[in-house]
């Protein structure tokens, strides 16, 4: 082989392996913590991740500003709240649901569910929600290899935790333990503003989401 040959080879696998690791598009899969649109009744009027002060300021745009600064372009994103299969996770029609998610293949999938699941009272209700999780990551993940973050409840649980982080390891996923963030009183928006609500106050302020964003980034493969 000359060595004008052997130059090329080097760069087109620089490239390759350039783009393998590029994480161009981006699913962030969850709850309110993740978005949630306006509503009057109980005193929200944004558009993002309940309840951080601004947009910029909820996990999801935090990781990607993050990512946008480390690839130095933004990745193309997709953010789905999937609230109603936290609360009846057995039985979810994934394909036809999240039809347009799975469609996405995104390189990167951030899963950040389980405040919203009802209480495993049972060895096999944790089971359920294990198995239920898998499929929904088996779902998303497709035929590809994408990078795959799985996020503990904020509300630290240990048996909703467990399960999670089992159907995590079920599909060789990165899982991120953020039970600690929870007895920081700091990390709470009602520690940082007053609120109406206090369901709303309970979710993570400006401080609680910039920890979450740095717990997934500092796991980022």
């Amino acid at each position: 082989m000359t060595i004008h040959r052997l130059l090329l080879l080097i760069f087109f696998l620089i490239c390759v392996t350039v783009h393998a690791s590029a994480q161009t598009k981006v699913l962030f899969v969850g709850n309110s913590i993740t978005k949630h649109g306006p509503k009057k009744d109980i005193d929200w009027s944004g558009n993002w991740g309940m309840a951080a002060s601004a947009e910029a300021n909820d996990y999801v745009h935090l990781v990607t500003k993050a990512l946008t600064e480390k690839a130095g372009t933004a990745p193309q994103v997709m953010v789905k709240n999937i609230a109603d299969f936290e609360r009846a996770y057995s039985g979810y029609d994934i394909a036809a649901k999240l039809k347009e998610a799975i469609e996405f293949k995104a390189d990167l999938i951030i899963l950040a569910i389980g405040e919203n699941v009802p209480g495993l009272k049972t060895a096999e209700d944790k089971m359920k929600l294990q198995a239920s999780v898998a499929a929904l990551l088996r779902a998303l993940k497709g035929d590809r290899k994408p990078a795959i973050l799985v996020r503990s409840c904020f509300w630290a649980n240990a048996a909703k935790d467990e399960a999670l982080q089992q159907a995590c390891a079920a599909v060789d996923g990165i899982y991120v333990n953020i039970g600690s963030l929870s007895k920081d009183e700091a990390n709470y928006a009602r520690s940082e503003r007053p609120y109406k609500h206090a369901g709303v106050a309970n979710h993570p302020g400006d401080k609680g989401m910039a920890a979450i964003a740095a717990a997934l980034v500092k796991a980022l493969p």
